[in-house]
């Protein structure tokens, strides 16, 4: 793939192209901007224009291409190279008839796929910039994501209309429909495995060989709503729990069989140190990711922090100083180099606290040393 964006586009494109371009030049730098300290306490690269909206879901491209996208969804998708220079590069943007809940990459690394508020989910072709509707639900569709397997490859949908779908992207009809008792709120996917959450804090495991079938229901280990999952493989890299982040600012690690009921436990995080009155403020867990290599996790929040963890070893690596907004996503790049994460509203204090002066950022942090395990002396 020599360029996302050939010669030949539409007006639209042109557009933005010019617009991305008059307003940055094309090529800024990281690190080259004058962002106020306290928005970027971390002194993270900083990726050149950020959206106008909050950032709902973000995706590094797969190792199945050399270069390094990310892509964002929030009204639209944006996509940016981040090149080895340190430089992002906007690349394109489409737009859906809604907000854009989830985004995920085809294993090939040509496609991306959004899922909207619309109801509906488009595949964008990268190399022809153009996108057509490949899934449809009677509610939005709130997750997406491609499942490669050695017998077939699929797209599975999660919405509000209380389905999960898989389609083969290339026919208007569903390969196969699961009826759910509640609402899609998290899903992920890691070939043999997908975990999916649900409203009502149900909690099912699906395996993928052969074909899609639930393998396992669970009762939450949580109190409280699921914000998202994640899930974690072990030393021989094959998926075998998930991380589950909560409202109330915790998180549950989970195998899918444990070999010891020990090994299941869940943990604080994303709370504030105590007030003097003996108080606590709890935020939301928005988002958790699996470091690629090591195996640590990061997890972001409305209290506008990330941290990094061990599980093995049930320690902090690494917290985060205090954004000026939540941070909504978060990603690792294919080979855990960079870690891209998303400050904007979250909406979590509802519509009256939204403040539109409050620009919204997606930070790049050089992370490999950072999240090495713990070393078990």
């Amino acid at each position: 793939m020599n360029s996302l964006v050939p010669c030949q586009l539409n007006s639209l494109v042109d557009s933005i192209k010019f617009l991305f371009s008059a307003t940055l030049g094309g090529t800024s730098s990281f690190g080259t901007t004058t962002t106020p300290s306290s928005a970027n306490p971390m002194k993270d690269f900083e990726v050149t224009s950020p959206p106008d909206d909050s950032v709902s879901s973000l995706a590094f491209s797969p190792a199945t291409i050399p270069q390094n996208f990310l892509i964002a969804g929030t009204i639209e998708v944006r996509c940016w190279e981040v090149e080895q220079t340190g430089k992002t590069i906007p690349k394109s943007m489409q737009t859906m008839q809604g907000p854009v809940l989830d985004v995920c990459w085809s294993d090939d690394g040509t496609k991306v796929f959004m899922a909207s508020c619309d109801k509906m989910v488009k595949c964008w072709d990268l190399n022809s910039n153009q996108t057509i509707q490949v899934a449809a639900h009677d509610a939005p569709v709130k997750t997406c994501h491609w499942i490669k397997g050695p017998a077939y490859t699929c797209l599975m949908t999660g919405s509000w209309d209380k389905t999960l779908k898989f389609w083969d992207t290339r026919s208007p009809n569903p390969m196969m429909t699961i009826n759910l008792l509640e609402r899609v709120y998290c899903a992920d996917v890691d070939y043999p495995m997908a975990v999916v959450g649900t409203a009502g804090r149900g909690l099912i495991v699906y395996q993928l060989e052969g074909k899609p079938q639930e393998y396992k229901r669970i009762e939450s280990p949580l109190k409280y709503q699921h914000r998202c999952v994640a899930i974690f493989r072990d030393k021989k890299k094959s998926p075998t729990g998930y991380a589950l982040g909560s409202v109330e600012g915790r998180v549950a690690i989970q195998y899918v069989n444990p070999q010891n009921p020990k090994d299941n436990f869940t943990f604080k995080c994303h709370r504030s140190n105590g007030a003097p009155n003996g108080f606590q403020d709890i935020y939301a867990v928005n988002d958790i990711a699996f470091h690629p290599v090591h195996g640590t996790l990061a997890t972001v929040g409305s209290d506008g922090t990330f941290s990094f963890w061990d599980k093995d070893a049930r320690t902090k690596l690494k917290p985060s100083e205090t954004m000026e907004q939540s941070i909504t996503r978060c990603c690792f790049n294919s080979n855990g180099q960079i870690f891209a994460y998303a400050v904007s509203y979250d909406w979590s204090k509802g519509h009256e606290f939204y403040n539109p002066m409050k620009k919204n950022y997606i930070f790049l942090r050089s992370c490999y040393d950072e999240l090495k395990p713990r070393s078990s002396s």
